[in-house]
């Protein structure tokens, strides 16, 4: 098979796998080629959020799994191929001399076993670093149930590695990848959290869940995410919104990928990491899922609107993040600025916050910019949906073409 045609299937059997991500990482060049900073790689994004700046493929679309989701499991009927170590090496150097990418996104399907799989990936990666003196970006998803020994190698030699948790729950994994076991990929991340240093996986790491291959609520969802981020210090949890490319009885009959679901869960997910809101905050028992009209903060201050409005000139930095259409970078600003001088809601403009969102929650100055009588949670709801963009369902799952 010309390597062409292998990049062709194993770019394509890769797309699925949105825990790919290029941060945080401080590689210096000094023999070699490319490099990264602290600051991250140059990156863009697909229009549903994956990062398509790293050459994201897999070493192999063989798997002796068959997870009911995957498009690579054993039973399905697909073109199959491999890259050898110097393939990937080739396709990689190639493409950064071109300037197509950045760095490189490897994973693989798992070929005979967990360790001989990692031993190839090791391979590829020594290669890459120590014959060719490549020292670009480098992820590499981790294949849980490797010996410790190998996940210590391979994390010394790539920028973040991450390791896929797959599906919310235990029972969601039991069901659908019955084959994998999360403790597998949680000892993976226990180790990675205490050997972690800037010679072992500096960038960190990540971990990915299928969204709406089972039926765990938003609840459920965010209460692992939250778990993760706690207890293995992870950089992302990414959310992969389930396509159907396969036909099981377990498995969900969905017309198409919930990907307005999967936005949602990312804008909680970062109002949990950025903003010092709790789960408790946006989701219980008696609201298990979030409100697809309207983004995660809109509906937490619209059932919260005791707590407004919040007045500009005095409110602390975490209540100002609470307010719809403030964001980290203009709440530190604002905090900033009224040291100064008194704000109103010219400078809030000038500031960057989306006032369309934020004017039925502030006041500056003790004055609304809208008539106050009109502040009734339905009139603020259904203004905040008939603003709220619509999130771009076409394209699902294409990549970035490395021929177009």
């Amino acid at each position: 098979m010309e390597l062409k045609d292998k990049l062709r299937i194993l770019a394509d059997s890769a797309k699925y796998d949105a825990s790919c991500s290029s941060s945080g990482s401080n590689r210096q060049n000094k023999y070699g080629m490319g490099n990264t900073s602290i600051s991250g790689i140059c990156h863009s994004f697909s229009s549903d959020g994956r990062c398509i700046s790293l050459l994201k493929i897999l070493m192999s679309n063989c798997c002796i799994f068959n997870c009911k989701y995957c498009l690579n499991r054993r039973s399905n009927n697909i073109q199959r191929a491999t890259f050898t170590p110097e393939e990937v090496c080739e396709i990689t150097l190639n493409f950064y001399r071109r300037n197509y990418i950045e760095g490189l996104f490897l994973s693989s399907g798992i070929i005979k076993d967990a360790d001989y799989t990692m031993k190839l990936l090791i391979e590829t990666i020594s290669l890459l670093r120590f014959k060719y003196h490549f020292n670009g970006y480098i992820h590499a998803k981790a294949i849980p149930g490797a010996k410790e020994d190998l996940v210590k190698k391979l994390g010394s030699l790539v920028d973040r590695m991450s390791a896929n948790i797959e599906l919310p729950t235990k029972e969601g994994l039991k069901l659908l990848a019955p084959n994998k076991k999360e403790d597998n990929v949680t000892q993976i991340m226990q180790y990675v959290k205490e050997k972690r240093n800037r010679n072992f996986v500096p960038a960190g790491q990540s971990t990915q869940m299928i969204i709406g291959g089972t039926n765990e609520t938003d609840l459920n969802i965010m209460e692992k995410s939250f778990s993760l981020y706690q207890n293995y210090h992870l950089k992302r949890v990414f959310y992969s919104a389930y396509i159907p490319v396969n036909k099981d009885r377990l498995l969900p009959s969905l017309v198409k990928p919930p990907l307005k679901r999967e936005n949602r869960l990312y804008q909680a997910d970062w109002l949990l990491r950025y903003y010092n809101l709790k789960v408790s905050d946006i989701l219980d028992e008696a609201k298990p899922n979030f409100n697809l009209l309207i983004d995660p903060k809109a509906d937490y201050a619209l059932r919260h609107l005791e707590e407004y409005p919040k007045e500009i000139n005095k409110v602390n930095y975490y209540e100002l993040l609470k307010v719809p259409g403030i964001g980290v970078t203009s709440a530190k600003r604002i905090i900033q600025s009224r040291k100064v001088f008194k704000l109103n809601f010219d400078d809030l403009k000038r500031m960057g916050v989306v006032m369309k969102r934020a004017k039925y929650f502030i006041t500056c100055d003790n004055k609304f910019l809208i008539n106050k009588d009109m502040l009734k949670k339905e009139f603020i709801e259904a203004n905040l949906v008939l603003d709220n963009k619509p999130i771009i369902e076409e394209n699902i799952g294409k990549q970035l073409s490395l021929f177009g």
